[in-house]
């Protein structure tokens, strides 16, 4: 189930939802409310597309299943962005047990090694079942997929990673994420799966607020 702050046990059934929204919820969307579909953000969180460009993060974790399951949707989803849409992942860290999955990101993305092995993480923990918890179980996955080991650790304890994991908790904090998968747009808004219903709903919300925020520089 969906890990949230408070409960990491517990999940509304908006996170079920998410995996199940049928093709005609999809077609009757509606422009999405603010306070029900989405929050706007008191203090802008910051952010780290270009100029020109409205950044979208999505929030995740390696081990939550909703994560897993709405990956392949989200793969697609951001294959078909606009030119002036900046995406990027930040896995998320509810508490320091947290933190070594998120280094692994943070150091297959210094690596160049995301689109080998993003979805391999994945599959290794919700296909094959293996935890990948512990730096040592990490640093044991990746030496069998093919990555140097030494070269991965030395990254993995770097001063990079470990500010990239920070600003990750921070930006997590910025954002008021409770749960995941969620979604930031712009530094300015925030919606999930339990507040747009579903996770491809969420993805509408996110489609909306970004054609706004163009229409508004036009």
């Amino acid at each position: 189930m969906t890990p949230t702050r408070r409960n990491f046990g517990q999940q509304a059934l908006a996170g079920l939802l998410a995996l199940q929204a049928p093709a005609i919820a999809l077609a009757q969307f509606k422009k999405p409310v603010a306070g029900t579909d989405y929050q706007v953000l008191e203090v802008r969180a910051p952010v780290e597309a270009p100029a020109g460009k409205i950044e979208v993060v999505e929030f995740f974790w390696y081990n939550c299943p909703h994560c897993n399951a709405f990956e392949p949707t989200l793969a697609d989803w951001v294959k078909k962005l606009p030119k002036d849409v900046a995406f990027r992942r930040v896995p998320v860290a509810f508490n320091d047990t947290f933190v070594p999955q998120q280094k692994l990101f943070f150091t297959l993305e210094s690596m160049g090694l995301l689109d080998k092995l993003h979805a391999k993480v994945f599959a290794a923990i919700h296909v094959e079942k293996l935890n990948l918890s512990k730096t040592e179980a990490i640093v044991e996955w990746v030496g069998k997929n093919g990555v140097d080991q030494a070269k991965f650790v030395k990254e993995y304890n770097s001063f990079g990673v470990v500010t990239k994991a920070q600003k990750g908790s921070q930006l997590q904090n910025a954002y008021k994420v409770e749960g995941v998968p969620a979604l930031g747009v712009a530094g300015q808004f925030y919606t999930d799966g339990t507040m747009a219903r579903s996770m491809e709903r969420a993805l509408l919300v996110v489609q909306s607020l970004t054609d706004d925020l163009r229409g508004k520089r036009a």
